[in-house]
């Protein structure tokens, strides 16, 4: 299919180094907040030094008893004489309420802390950040926990960024780091990594040099989570001229949006000589979505993909090679940054072919085989 047309253009400022974030502290979490572990601590164990509700141990006694000589037989007012009549000590049963005292205390801190941490990082959730225009919160979305796709790295071993850079996304495959604009952010919780971005001019990433050469067949694919109930979101593009050489997001079509693939195939970007394939009528707020997209080379053909499904591909003449690197969270129209990314990106990966229908659906059931290997990836899980 094909509309023919650009989207609205929104004029973007040029990043602003410094900008603050949106909610999520640049690198992993601090220790100690939010029901995460402190240095020497773990889920409401106390930490090194502190007493253990678990087993606590008196000063002069052990796990809550009295010492000998307070109470029994040998000790302070009591009677070394068989049948001599003996007093309670109540010292030491003052002593002993005390302690039972501060055990609950402690067991009720230990657990509600261990509640909080369970909440926290279980692993069946992590966030997804809203970032509305109108100021919304984070919205906390359900993931597809498993292993690996083939090739992939464990992610017990995994780092989302390169080692001392923490905005700069690690290339898992090739040697291309995505360098993080100042609003879009690495979310983390447990052992999984995003990107969030909040919709804005300054919610991009962008790479050294280009990516995807589109004179060969390839594949780009990313698992998104769109917040923005309108307009133009761009997931990835690749050009910084006058106009990109493709695009992968979402577009208003028909007054509601839909989710597209568009090329150029002329250098100047007018409409006559984009290209677009659409699929219109899917849940696009807030619903964890598989996106693809190929060019083949040989039919001269691009396809769109959503979650393993194919939603169209219609004929395209030579892509247009726009200078400039590979974008993420926003595209070039006429010499304008749009369609600043609002929500989640994750699992982006480009290869150097185009994916048959069949391998679309096998991607998606991690269920390719063999499975090719990707000539960038970023933000695997």
């Amino acid at each position: 299919m094909t509309d023919g047309t650009n989207p609205p253009s929104h004029p973007q400022p040029e990043p602003a180094p410094g900008s603050g974030g949106y909610g999520f502290p640049p690198g992993p979490p601090a220790q100690g907040e939010y029901g995460h572990p402190t240095a020497a601590g773990s889920y409401g164990y106390p930490q090194s030094g502190q007493p253990n509700p678990y087993q606590q141990q008196d000063a002069a006694g052990s796990y809550g008893y009295p010492p000998a000589h307070q109470g029994y037989p040998g000790g302070p007012g009591q009677s070394d004489i068989p049948g001599a009549s003996q007093q309670p000590n109540w010292e030491a049963m003052a002593d002993r309420s005390a302690a039972e005292r501060r055990r609950k205390r402690l067991w009720m801190l230990g657990g509600g802390v261990t509640v909080l941490a369970l909440l926290a990082g279980g692993g069946t959730f992590f966030l997804m950040g809203d970032g509305g225009d109108e100021g919304g919160q984070p919205d906390a979305q359900p993931t597809q926990s498993g292993s690996p796709e083939p090739g992939e790295s464990s992610p017990a071993a995994y780092t989302a960024t390169v080692a001392g850079d923490d905005t700069l996304l690690r290339d898992s495959y090739g040697k291309m780091g995505i360098r993080l604009g100042p609003d879009l952010k690495i979310g983390t919780l447990g052992k999984r990594f995003q990107v969030i971005g909040k919709g804005n001019g300054n919610s991009w990433g962008q790479s050294a040099e280009p990516v995807v050469d589109v004179t060969k067949s390839f594949t780009v694919t990313a698992r998104v989570y769109n917040s923005a109930p309108k307009g133009s979101r761009i997931v990835m593009s690749q050009g910084d001229g006058e106009s990109f050489s493709f695009e992968l997001g979402v577009n208003e079509v028909n007054g509601k949006q839909a989710w597209i693939f568009r090329v150029q195939t002329g250098d100047k970007g007018a409409a006559a000589t984009t290209r677009t394939v659409t699929a219109e009528g899917l849940g696009m707020v807030k619903t964890p979505t598989l996106l693809m997209a190929t060019y083949d080379a040989e039919k001269k053909a691009i396809a769109l993909y959503v979650d393993g499904k194919k939603a169209g591909e219609t004929p395209v003449p030579p892509i247009w090679q726009a200078p400039g690197p590979l974008q993420l969270g926003r595209s070039k129209h006429h010499n304008i940054w749009t369609g600043p990314w609002q929500g989640a990106l994750h699992n982006i990966k480009t290869y150097g072919m185009a994916f048959t229908e069949e391998q679309a659906a096998g991607y998606k059931e991690g269920k390719l085989d063999p499975s090719p290997k990707p000539t960038h990836a970023w933000l695997l899980t």
